[in-house]
């Protein structure tokens, strides 16, 4: 037996609501990067650090890293869904310790320092990113939650590990 279910405007805004990150995060910039692009080698990209584009046809196993990332091999990791936080390398240890403690036990997510990044934390998600001053801003729960395995990322789903492990 069909049935037409027939929803109000105020129940269809409700549904469009309901993301796993509870709506907009106040801050995040949007970009227009394409996937699925691999590239061996040096990548130049329009942001620091990169939220999409050309890549290294390996990906970044997703962990905690105490060393800076190859950009090339992060990206791919974005495509696949996980999320970036990236610090600056002089952050205390402290602020880097509760870090660790938020993406523990999380799949798809990478930490790791960044040189050339300008702001404390940085975290990066397929065409999104935002720049944080304060490792205890709520809003860095927030986009963990929109875009671990969310948001617009081409592949998501796809592994993020058994791949590259290294640093720079």
């Amino acid at each position: 037996m069909n049935r037409t279910v027939l929803l109000t405007l105020p129940a269809l805004l409700a549904l469009a609501s309901c993301n796993r990150g509870g709506g907009e995060i106040e801050g995040v910039q949007s970009f227009q990067n394409k996937g699925g692009a691999h590239q061996e080698g040096r990548i130049t990209y329009a942001q620091t650090p990169p939220a999409g584009g050309p890549h290294n046809p390996a990906w970044q196993n997703c962990g905690v890293y105490d060393r800076p990332l190859y950009d090339e091999y992060a990206v791919h990791s974005l495509e696949h869904g996980a999320v970036w936080l990236s610090y600056q390398p002089g952050l205390p240890a402290d602020q880097v310790g509760a870090l660790k403690t938020l993406v523990e036990g999380r799949s798809y997510t990478l930490l790791s320092p960044h040189e050339s990044q300008k702001a404390p934390l940085v975290l990066t998600a397929w065409n999104r990113q935002l720049v944080v001053q304060d490792v205890s801003d709520p809003r860095v729960k927030q986009f963990l939650q929109t875009y671990e395995q969310g948001g617009e990322a081409p592949e998501i789903g796809a592994s993020c590990s058994g791949a590259y492990n290294g640093t720079v």
